[in-house]
Protein backbone atom coordinates (compact mmCIF):
# COMPACT_ATOMS: atom_id res chain seq x y z
CA UNK A 1 0.00 0.00 0.00
CA UNK A 2 1.10 3.57 -0.52
CA UNK A 3 0.98 6.43 1.21
CA UNK A 4 -1.20 7.85 -1.07
CA UNK A 5 -3.86 5.35 -0.45
CA UNK A 6 -3.63 5.40 2.90
CA UNK A 7 -4.29 9.05 2.83
CA UNK A 8 -6.99 9.24 0.58
CA UNK A 9 -8.70 6.71 2.49
CA UNK A 10 -8.31 8.59 5.74
CA UNK A 11 -9.95 11.33 4.07
CA UNK A 12 -13.07 9.14 2.72
CA UNK A 13 -13.50 7.67 6.39
CA UNK A 14 -13.05 10.91 8.41
CA UNK A 15 -15.31 12.98 6.27
CA UNK A 16 -19.15 12.93 6.64
CA UNK A 17 -21.64 11.46 4.37
CA UNK A 18 -24.76 12.61 3.14
CA UNK A 19 -26.66 10.23 5.98
CA UNK A 20 -24.54 11.96 8.82
CA UNK A 21 -25.32 15.70 7.61
CA UNK A 22 -28.90 14.24 7.52
CA UNK A 23 -28.79 12.74 11.03
CA UNK A 24 -26.85 15.75 12.89
CA UNK A 25 -29.91 18.32 11.04
CA UNK A 26 -32.68 16.06 12.36
CA UNK A 27 -31.43 16.01 15.77
CA UNK A 28 -30.19 19.90 15.94
CA UNK A 29 -33.74 21.06 14.51
CA UNK A 30 -35.96 18.05 16.05
CA UNK A 31 -34.85 16.51 18.57
CA UNK A 32 -32.89 13.32 19.97
CA UNK A 33 -35.95 11.10 18.70
CA UNK A 34 -35.94 12.59 15.24
CA UNK A 35 -31.93 11.96 15.42
CA UNK A 36 -32.47 8.62 15.98
CA UNK A 37 -35.07 7.82 13.73
CA UNK A 38 -32.93 9.75 10.65
CA UNK A 39 -30.18 7.37 11.75
CA UNK A 40 -32.10 4.17 11.89
CA UNK A 41 -33.68 5.30 8.21
CA UNK A 42 -30.12 6.09 6.59
CA UNK A 43 -28.88 2.03 7.74
CA UNK A 44 -32.45 0.75 6.04
CA UNK A 45 -31.16 2.88 3.06
CA UNK A 46 -28.30 0.62 2.42
CA UNK A 47 -30.54 -2.19 1.66
CA UNK A 48 -30.82 -1.79 -1.66
CA UNK A 49 -26.66 -1.28 -2.12
CA UNK A 50 -26.78 -4.55 -0.12
CA UNK A 51 -28.95 -6.23 -2.56
CA UNK A 52 -27.72 -5.06 -5.90
CA UNK A 53 -24.31 -6.30 -4.77
CA UNK A 54 -25.82 -9.46 -3.32
CA UNK A 55 -27.76 -10.00 -6.80
CA UNK A 56 -24.69 -9.40 -8.88
CA UNK A 57 -25.41 -6.45 -10.56
CA UNK A 58 -21.86 -5.26 -10.83
CA UNK A 59 -20.93 -8.55 -12.72
CA UNK A 60 -24.13 -7.75 -14.88
CA UNK A 61 -22.70 -4.52 -15.73
CA UNK A 62 -19.27 -6.06 -16.51
CA UNK A 63 -20.52 -8.67 -18.85
CA UNK A 64 -23.46 -6.67 -20.80
CA UNK A 65 -22.03 -2.95 -22.40
CA UNK A 66 -25.90 -2.45 -23.59
CA UNK A 67 -27.20 -2.57 -19.74
CA UNK A 68 -24.04 -0.22 -18.42
CA UNK A 69 -24.63 2.55 -21.02
CA UNK A 70 -28.22 2.09 -20.44
CA UNK A 71 -27.28 2.60 -16.72
CA UNK A 72 -25.00 5.32 -17.59
CA UNK A 73 -27.73 7.21 -19.32
CA UNK A 74 -30.22 6.63 -16.53
CA UNK A 75 -27.92 7.92 -14.19
CA UNK A 76 -26.88 11.32 -16.77
CA UNK A 77 -30.94 11.92 -17.01
CA UNK A 78 -31.19 11.77 -13.10
CA UNK A 79 -28.15 14.19 -12.48
CA UNK A 80 -30.05 16.86 -15.19
CA UNK A 81 -33.05 16.32 -13.63
CA UNK A 82 -31.36 16.99 -9.90
CA UNK A 83 -29.27 19.96 -12.01
CA UNK A 84 -32.75 21.59 -13.52
CA UNK A 85 -34.47 21.49 -9.91
CA UNK A 86 -31.51 23.03 -8.18
CA UNK A 87 -32.00 26.08 -10.77
CA UNK A 88 -35.71 25.90 -10.48
CA UNK A 89 -35.31 26.17 -6.62
CA UNK A 90 -35.41 29.82 -4.91
CA UNK A 91 -34.54 30.56 -0.78
CA UNK A 92 -33.46 26.90 -0.05
CA UNK A 93 -30.49 27.70 1.84
CA UNK A 94 -32.66 30.28 4.24
CA UNK A 95 -33.23 29.48 7.91
CA UNK A 96 -36.85 29.30 9.13
CA UNK A 97 -37.71 30.65 12.75
CA UNK A 98 -40.50 27.75 12.85
CA UNK A 99 -39.82 24.50 11.82
CA UNK A 100 -42.57 22.48 11.15
CA UNK A 101 -43.06 18.97 12.82
CA UNK A 102 -42.79 16.17 10.65
CA UNK A 103 -43.72 12.21 11.50
CA UNK A 104 -41.26 9.41 12.07
CA UNK A 105 -42.37 7.47 8.92
CA UNK A 106 -41.34 10.63 7.04
CA UNK A 107 -37.99 11.48 8.59
CA UNK A 108 -37.43 7.30 8.22
CA UNK A 109 -38.57 7.77 4.64
CA UNK A 110 -36.17 10.95 3.71
CA UNK A 111 -33.49 9.09 5.34
CA UNK A 112 -33.67 6.11 3.06
CA UNK A 113 -34.11 8.32 0.09
CA UNK A 114 -30.74 9.73 0.92
CA UNK A 115 -28.94 7.05 1.23
CA UNK A 116 -30.44 5.26 -1.79
CA UNK A 117 -30.31 8.14 -4.01
CA UNK A 118 -26.55 9.13 -2.82
CA UNK A 119 -24.52 6.01 -2.98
Amino acid sequence: MSIDFLVTSLIVIVSPGTGVLYTLAAGLSRGSRASIVAAFGCTLGIVPHMAAAIMGVAALLHTSALAFQLFKYVGVAYLLYMAWNALKERGALRVEKDVSTRSAIRVTIDAILINVLNP
